[in-house]
C-alpha cells in the first residue's frame, strides 16, 4: 500500500522525509543530484512544495519537487527509488499533484526532461504532456556526447 503526502512547509532538513527524497535523488541522477540541503532551500520558497510517496512502513518510494507561481506549474524534480519503479509512484504523484493544480487554478505544468529518458517521456506522454522545446546538447559531461533537453508541457482547462 502507498500514500501521496505533502510535506509540511515547517519540516525543514531535519525531516527524514527530505533526506529520504535526496537519497533517491542520488541514486537516480548521480550527476546532477539535489541535495537534502538543495530541497530545503527550494522548499524556503512559498511557491515551492515536496509530495512524497510512502510505503506500508512509511519509507520514502517516491517524490516530486514542484512550484506553482500565479497560474504556472513546474516539476523541478520527480523520481522513484528503482526498486519501486514500474509500480506505479509516479502515476500516483501526478494523480495528487493534478489535483493540487485544480484548486489552484493552474492553467500550464512544465518540466524539462533527458531526451534520453524514454520511460519518463512515455509517463509524461500518458499524464498529457506534450514536447513544446528541445534544448540542443543541454545536458554535457565530460567524456561522453551531450543530451538534448526537453520541454514538455500539460495545458489545463
Amino acid at each position: 500500500m502507498f500514500t501521496v503526502h505533502t510535506l509540511p512547509k515547517m519540516a525543514g532538513i531535519q525531516s527524514p522525509m527530505v533526506r529520504a527524497a535526496a537519497e533517491i535523488e542520488a541514486i537516480i541522477q548521480p550527476h546532477d543530484a539535489w541535495s537534502a540541503a538543495v530541497i530545503d532551500d527550494m522548499l524556503t520558497q512559498e511557491s515551492v512544495q515536496l509530495s512524497l510517496v510512502t510505503d506500508a512502513e512509511g519509507g520514502v518510494v517516491g517524490y516530486c519537487l514542484y512550484q506553482i507561481i500565479f497560474d504556472q506549474a513546474e516539476i523541478l524534480r520527480i523520481g522513484t527509488a528503482p526498486q519501486y519503479q514500474r509500480q506505479g509512484i509516479a502515476s500516483r504523484l501526478f494523480a495528487a499533484l493534478q489535483d493540487t493544480l485544480q484548486a489552484a487554478n493552474v492553467s500550464s505544468l512544465l518540466l524539462e526532461v533527458r531526451a534520453d529518458n524514454t520511460a519518463a517521456i512515455a509517463l509524461y506522454k500518458r499524464q498529457g504532456m506534450q514536447v513544446i522545446h528541445q534544448r540542443k546538447g543541454y545536458y554535457q559531461q565530460s567524456g561522453v556526447p551531450a543530451v538534448d533537453a526537453l520541454i514538455m508541457q500539460r495545458h489545463y482547462e
